[in-house]
């Protein structure tokens, strides 16, 4: 179970952490260099996340950043982890290791450093060595964020539970634990705000991955929802085939749906029938995108179901995304709004 949990944690988590405090610190992303994962050495030493002030005067906005001087070092524990005594010699080792791999005598000033340590669980045994062995004193400067005093290099404590949803939305809800169905509906609105970035859409399909129920009471896109969807959508083409054949071959309505549409029929119900099939297909991929939208898949794993490009389903992926109360028919609309 251990290793099941510590292989989940590196293929998504982590990943997700990055996007996300990238998203987190948007505002002043132009200022900021961010690296995942930065070796420190050629031997397996790394750290989460290091995020470099490109101007070292200008102050972070964002209240997790406003400690960050010239070089931040990250340490992000998933919601499967905890911030361990040891994890905090570690990392505190990491920031050492990380000024001294220079190849310049003190190139990086130590004055420069920040360490952050990100933990979904608030680590009671660290913060009780830290007051106690280091004597460090331990402020609590808003919820959720802890910062260390004692230390010549400036160290906070993020535990992202306790973060505020007004404030930090994304980092608060990069949990397995999200049980409110009212963050869920905040982060799909945020979401559509920002569709176009693949940051979001990397940390949100983590959330909706790891909290399924949760996002399953806010898109109620069942089967039995989709079986009406489908009875619908059929009764409907069935109409649409047989306008255009009747307007074409009078009376030989019948004949063409009963026999598929015979040789007999001429160029232009050829060209009816061949606009009602192309939009029955593109009516069955709305439902099969819909149907496993429902069950909170991914672009990624849509696209290899189907057997074709994420970029080739991309446009109504997110049209579904961003519609999930509207029908197959209603999509198909918006899809095909402004075509002749």
């Amino acid at each position: 179970m251990e290793s099941d949990n510590k292989e989940t944690d590196a293929t998504y988590w982590h990943p997700a952490f990055y996007a996300d405090i990238q998203i987190e610190l948007a505002e002043d992303a132009g200022s900021l260099e961010f690296e995942s994962e930065h070796h420190l050495s050629a031997n397996p030493l790394q750290i989460d996340v290091l995020i470099i002030k490109k101007q070292q005067n200008r102050p972070v906005k964002k209240n997790i950043g406003k400690i960050f001087r010239k070089h931040n070092i990250i340490e992000y524990k998933s919601p499967y982890d905890y911030l361990s005594i040891d994890d905090f010699y570690k990392v505190y080792g990491y920031a050492c290791f990380y000024k001294a791999d220079v190849p310049f005598v003190d190139s990086i000033p130590v004055q420069e450093l920040t360490i952050t340590f990100v933990s979904e669980k608030y680590p009671r045994k660290l913060i009780r060595h830290l007051q106690q062995i280091r004597h460090y004193a331990v402020e609590k400067t808003e919820p959720g964020i802890y910062l260390v005093k004692g230390d010549f290099i400036p160290i906070q404590i993020i535990v992202t539970a306790r973060l505020s949803k007004e404030k930090n939305l994304w980092l608060a809800s990069l949990t397995n634990k999200l049980s409110e169905t009212e963050s869920a509906k905040q982060l799909a609105a945020d979401y559509l705000k920002h569709s176009d970035n693949q940051l979001y859409r990397a940390v949100l399909e983590t959330i909706m991955q790891a909290n399924k129920k949760t996002f399953e009471e806010v898109n109620r896109m069942g089967d039995i929802f989709m079986e009406i969807v489908q009875e619908k959508f059929d009764k409907r083409l069935a109409e649409a085939v047989d306008k255009a054949v009747s307007e074409t071959v009078d009376k030989a309505v019948n004949e063409a749906v009963d026999k598929a549409v015979n040789e007999a029929v001429d160029k232009a119900v050829n060209e009816a029938v061949t606009k009602a099939v192309m939009e029955e297909k593109l009516m069955n991929v709305i439902r099969l995108i819909q149907k496993k939208c429902s069950r909170q898949k991914p672009l990624s794993v849509i696209a290899d179901e189907l057997e074709t490009e994420p970029g080739e389903i991309t446009s109504i992926y997110d049209l579904i995304f961003q519609n999930p109360e509207k029908t197959a028919e209603q999509i198909y609309e918006l899809a095909t709004a402004g075509q002749s």
